[in-house]
């Protein structure tokens, strides 16, 4: 009996699927891309920190998506890497672990679109109603905003896992790169109705909300800009919200792709890596695109970079 309870709280898992000659350097990109997001996201996160000059609520809140962005690749990635020279038979995850990762991923997820949400606020407020802008986006407001994201991602989270979690499980394999809500309750061979449910109506409902505010918030945003009369500091203002939008779009693609190719059978192993691809891609290219786009960042990085050439010239000489 104990062997056998043993037995169901180990589950086999597919993981990432790559044949012997290609595990090397699938091992060598994921682990560089794992570092540059390791690197780009934490470097913002602390340049932010110590410089006071972006002590501001648009650099404050990005603070959120970096610190996202890290914790939605380390819940993935290092596990993919762990496995990828192990054989597809024997490999395998606690139950209790799997559990953990599924509820890691799907908050990531979640937190993803409130902390886009939040943003897309900022600078509705900042280009729409500029003279309040300092009273009500103040550093309490800031951190009010930031709470609130994370901890609604978090309840909506904790249901749909809690749902999942009470069900007996008849089934020990999970055909999917990583644990996740569905790969749980497929697991399951009772009435899964109210997961369905629960959802596909959470999964609404954030993105509902998510797309049409950010929708609607650019809009009015666009529009305020077209119709003033300073040209420079609304194309400024423009762009911002233009590298707002390309990061949204981008989580878009990488949300929605997976959903779209698993509906396909002969699409199902595209749609896996895909799904993996939205815990990679846009942590990747959020620090960038913001790193580009924003120039007192831009400018930030850039002295960075260059106080520290110009003490490496001193200590050489």
């Amino acid at each position: 009996m104990e062997n056998q309870t043993v037995s169901m709280d180990v589950i086999s898992i597919e993981g990432l699927k790559v044949t012997p000659q290609s595990s090397v350097p699938a091992f060598i990109l994921l682990l560089l891309i794992y570092i540059f997001i390791m690197v780009s996201n934490i470097g913002l996160v602390v340049l932010i920190t110590m410089e006071r000059s972006l002590h501001e609520p648009m650099y404050l809140l990005f603070c959120n998506m970096s610190v996202n962005d890290v914790f939605g690749a380390t819940v993935v990635t290092p596990r993919l890497l762990s496995n990828i020279f192990t054989p597809i038979t024997e490999r395998y995850v606690h139950y209790i672990d799997c559990v953990v990762q599924a509820f890691a991923s799907h908050f990531h997820a979640g937190t993803s679109h409130t902390v886009l949400m939040v943003m897309a606020f900022d600078r509705y407020v900042a280009i729409c109603n500029p003279l309040r802008y300092a009273t009500v986006m103040t550093n309490r407001m800031v951190v009010k905003l930031s709470v609130g994201a994370w901890v609604a991602a978090f309840i909506s989270v904790a249901i749909l896992l809690g749902l999942t979690i009470r069900l007996t499980r008849c089934r020990r394999v999970i055909i999917n790169p990583f644990c996740d809500n569905a790969s749980l309750f497929k697991l399951s061979c009772q009435n899964l109705l109210i997961n369905h449910i629960y959802g596909l109506s959470s999964a609404v409902v954030i993105l509902g909300s998510s797309l049409g505010s950010v929708t609607l918030t650019y809009l009015k945003v666009t529009m305020v800009c077209l119709s003033g009369k300073n040209k420079v500091l609304n194309s400024r203002a423009l762009q911002t919200c233009a590298t707002h939008l390309a990061v949204y779009i981008i989580m878009l693609v990488a949300s929605f792709t997976p959903m779209i190719m698993h509906r396909r059978p002969e699409w199902a192993d595209s749609g896996k890596v895909a799904s993996i691809l939205f815990h990679i891609i846009p942590p990747a290219l959020n620090p960038v695109i913001y790193g580009l786009q924003c120039k007192e960042l831009r400018q930030k990085i850039v002295s960075v970079f260059h106080k520290n050439k110009v003490m490496d010239v001193k200590s050489f000489h």
